[in-house]
């Protein structure tokens, strides 16, 4: 059974700092491109940052500067450093694990950043 578990979530300041983990199980991790989405109310999910196998990485301009994913793969986690939050950063933040032929989704956490 495929499981994603988010955590880190919260309540922060504007210009303050969370990290975000996601521990998977039930996957080949280190062959998955592992990814962190966001979703706020009234508008899509977006793609902020992705983490390949191999350690490629990919920003949106967004977060560009001031997110930073990794990965562990001995212990089966990604990360996502997020630093200078904004008050637009407020999103549910959902992990994503991407195969190629599918992909799997965290339950998401909670970030608020107040003004």
């Amino acid at each position: 059974q495929v499981q994603l578990v988010e955590s880190g979530g919260g309540l922060v300041q504007a210009g303050g700092s969370l990290r975000l983990s996601c521990a998977a199980s039930g996957i080949i991790f280190s062959a998955a491109a592992m990814g962190w989405y966001r979703q706020a109310p009234g508008k899509q999910r977006e793609l902020v940052a992705r983490i390949t196998g191999g350690g490629g990485t990919y920003y949106a301009d967004s977060v560009k500067g001031r997110f930073a994913i990794s990965r562990d793969n001995a212990k089966n986690t990604v990360h996502l450093q997020m630093n200078s939050l904004k008050p637009e950063d407020t999103a549910v933040y959902y992990c994503n694990a991407d195969f190629p032929i599918k992909m799997y989704w965290g339950q998401g956490t909670q970030v608020t950043v107040s003004s």
